[in-house]
């Protein structure tokens, strides 16, 4: 009876340790037979004391008492399953824990596979994701967000094309990246297992450089050349998918092809009026009411359900876009037989991180996850000490965060967001 208390709470306090990623995992039954099917007892063990910034293999197994080769061997295998990131740098091997999202759950869904119970899960990730509001929440509450959506190009009137810049364009995050990987659609792959996978193509998933690496390294993802991956971004929109891309401004990890029905931040939107789950592009479909003929078509090609059906002059009906809604990614330009539907310029413009880091910082400050972010080693003293200090500046009022802020800035948050900072750019 006391192994199995004990296991239980092993696989607790890994829950814990996950939710204190930025993108949190909040405690549910259904999580814990989650992790159950994922990890192992021994890995839990290990998981959970794994930093959420990279650490390297020898520091992690002198922290928790194993021999170096022993724990590589551990973290190996994990990583195959796809639940760490290892990675070598300056000679050194490294890891991390992986999120939750974007994380362990598109990894075990990039490829199939027979190492894991892939139908059990996909019953409880539904449930967990989308049976209960507070993972979502947790996920996309706020204004920053993982991933944005890109307008198509070629649905923009020729005046405004040349407004539109780089890191705008899906041509220029495939064409830009050094490294591309092509994996299976992660959440189409899991409506799969459940029977319920739309006919949108499911090899569409496309991750790019120093993450297209790593995927490549662990069979997740298969090596693409620019001609293919541009060859599948076509077909995607054939297929009348939405293109949703990392909320970066520079060296983008990833871009999905994403459907109104299986897609996991789409759902977000439309199961739980989430919003903003996705950022839009800074353009938004302007319908000619005049000259639409009501057909509909509008109607069922937008992902987010954003545009729907009202009666004008006369009764006509014609389509009318929710700005709210509206992702600004297109899709309903081509839907459009009669040309009724153009995008245009939004009144205010959509704030992108430069990087990733720095959407990083910004969604751990606006989630209350600072300390996490920065001072993640709960077995260092000072680590917690400063953890302190910065959860009481990021729960303050905003004017008085400022103020403590200031005064202790060059003191060590400088110091610490800059190491930080060199630990994302590796």
């Amino acid at each position: 009876m006391g192994h199995i208390v004990n296991g239980e709470r092993e696989y607790r306090l890994l829950q814990q340790r996950l939710d204190q990623n930025i993108t949190g995992a909040p405690y549910s039954p259904v999580f814990i037979q989650i992790l159950k099917l994922l990890f192992s007892p021994a890995e839990a063990t290990i998981a959970r004391q794994i930093p959420l910034r990279p650490t390297s293999v020898a520091a992690l197994a002198r922290k928790i008492g194993l021999h170096q080769e022993e724990l590589q061997q551990k973290i190996l295998t994990m990583a195959e399953k796809g639940l760490v990131f290892d990675f070598e740098y300056q000679g050194q091997s490294h890891v991390v824990l992986a999120p939750v999202v974007i994380g362990f759950f598109e990894f075990v869904y990039m490829r199939t596979r027979d190492d894991l119970p892939m139908g059990e899960l996909a019953q409880l990730f539904e449930v967990y994701m989308y049976r209960d509001d507070r993972f979502a929440r947790d996920v996309f509450q706020a204004d920053t967000q993982l991933g944005r959506a890109l307008v198509r190009e070629a649905a923009l009137p020729a005046g405004d094309y040349s407004e539109v810049l780089d890191w705008e364009k899906a041509s220029y995050i495939i064409q830009s990246a050094r490294t591309v990987g092509l994996s299976l659609c992660a959440c189409r792959h899991k409506a799969s297992h459940l029977n319920k996978v739309c006919a949108a193509p499911l090899k569409t998933c496309l991750t790019f450089n120093q993450g297209a690496e790593m995927l490549i390294k662990k069979g997740m993802a298969e090596q693409s050349g620019v001609s293919e991956a541009m060859a599948v971004l076509e077909q995607c929109k054939e297929a009348g998918l939405a293109q949703i891309a990392d909320n970066v401004q520079h060296s983008a990890g990833f871009m999905c092809n994403c459907c109104g029905c299986c897609c996991g931040m789409i759902q977000a939107i439309k199961t739980f009026d989430l919003r903003g789950a996705v950022v839009t592009s800074n353009w938004i479909a302007d319908i000619a009411a005049d000259t639409c003929t009501g057909c509909g078509l509008c109607v069922k090609a937008c992902p987010v359900t954003a545009i729907g059906l009202e009666a004008g002059k006369g009764g006509r009906p014609h389509a009318v876009c929710e700005a709210s809604l509206c992702l600004g990614c297109g899709v309903c330009h081509f839907a459009c037989k009669r040309g009724c539907i153009s995008m245009k310029g939004r009144e205010q413009q959509v704030v992108v991180p430069e990087t990733t880091f720095d959407r990083m910082v910004a969604m751990a400050i606006e989630r209350g996850k600072l300390s996490n972010f920065l001072f993640d080693d709960p077995s260092r003293l000072s680590h917690r000490a400063l953890g302190r200090i910065a959860s009481v500046i990021e729960k303050s009022a905003p004017v008085k965060a400022v103020m403590a802020v200031k005064p202790i800035r060059s003191a060590f948050l400088s110091a610490i967001a800059a190491g930080a900072k060199k630990y994302t750019e590796r």
